[in-house]
């Protein structure tokens, strides 16, 4: 089956209760709480930052389905759906476990039901949901970087990406798994998608973060055997947020490079030259999503690789 790697289309959730959420910041040292801005500020900062970056998005014929983000349940979260669904180009949504109580409660089956009124849906596989009570979690496309034309996941192991339910998911849709093990300082990095994205052509990484050699050289065996020009970005790119990023298409099949404002700026005069010969680059400024959710541009989008119904 052909598996293509981008797509032209995109959910995004808008958020109305987004804040600093307690129950994640255990172990995602990206969250930051700042202490002069009250949860109105955070919350009205949040969405004015999220509808500039969709009208980005959209103004560059990029199909974005927005949500709104309900006031109950309480969901500080919601704006970071790829850790919740997935979607494939074989017709299935898949859903995940995870970590945190509040985070579970973003699963929504109205997103879930508008998509199998819209798009070709074979399966809806929820089997893993179960693990939660296990202490088992996999969440999504935070956990799992996937080279999607080639049938790869890559990932880093944590508390949030379980290593059984990673084989399992595997199993199940037909992907290899290259797993191992990355740090920041001496905290494991609790998604994949902090530190590496897949694109067409390029994969971003940060291979300062993976001490083993051998988890290295693997990695850099198969971005070669993939055609993959490597972007080894730094730490400190790291923490503006270059590893999340995410190549889409157009309708017109056009390429781009999504990112956050603080990434593009992180960028060296050399990396952007070598970007812009395979992709053009759009980004937008998330610092408040950034900072008090701890997560970016490639967190916000869900990408829809479901066929429309004709």
């Amino acid at each position: 089956m052909n598996r293509p790697q981008l797509t032209d289309t995109i959910i995004m959730v808008r958020p109305c209760n987004f804040r600093y959420n307690i129950q994640t910041a255990s172990d995602n040292v990206y969250q930051k709480k700042i202490l002069n801005f009250s949860d109105t500020d955070v919350q009205e900062k949040a969405q004015v930052e999220f509808d500039n970056f969709v009208n980005i998005l959209r103004g560059n014929l990029i199909n974005v389905i927005v949500f709104e983000d309900t006031l109950t349940p309480h969901t500080p979260d919601s704006v970071f759906p790829n850790n919740w669904i997935s979607t494939h180009h074989n017709g299935n949504i898949v859903l995940y476990p995870m970590f945190a109580s509040n985070r579970r409660l973003e699963r929504r089956m109205d997103i879930v039901n508008f998509l199998k009124e819209e798009f070709e849906v074979k399966n809806t596989i929820d089997d893993m949901l179960k693990f939660e009570k296990n202490g088992q979690y996999l969440e999504g496309t935070g956990s799992m970087v996937l080279d999607r034309e080639h049938g790869i996941v890559y990932a880093c192991l944590s508390k949030r990406s379980d290593l059984s339910l990673l084989n399992y998911w595997c199993e199940k849709m037909s992907f290899e798994l290259i797993f191992f093990r990355a740090k920041d300082g001496n905290k494991d990095i609790y998604h994949t998608n902090v530190l590496m994205s897949i694109c067409k052509d390029l994969v971003f990484i940060c291979l300062d973060t993976i001490s083993d050699e051998e988890e290295k050289e693997q990695l850099l065996t198969s971005f070669q055997t993939t055609n993959k020009k490597v972007i080894d970005i730094s730490i400190t790119q790291m923490n503006s947020f270059l590893g999340n990023v995410l190549e889409l298409k157009n309708s017109q099949g056009e390429s781009f490079l999504i990112m956050s404002t603080s990434a593009f700026n992180s960028l060296s005069s050399e990396q952007n030259l070598i970007i812009n010969q395979y992709v053009k680059i759009l980004h937008s400024s998330l610092n408040v999503i950034e900072h008090f959710g701890g997560g970016s541009a490639r967190c916000m989008i869900a990408e829809v690789f479901l066929n429309r119904i004709k």
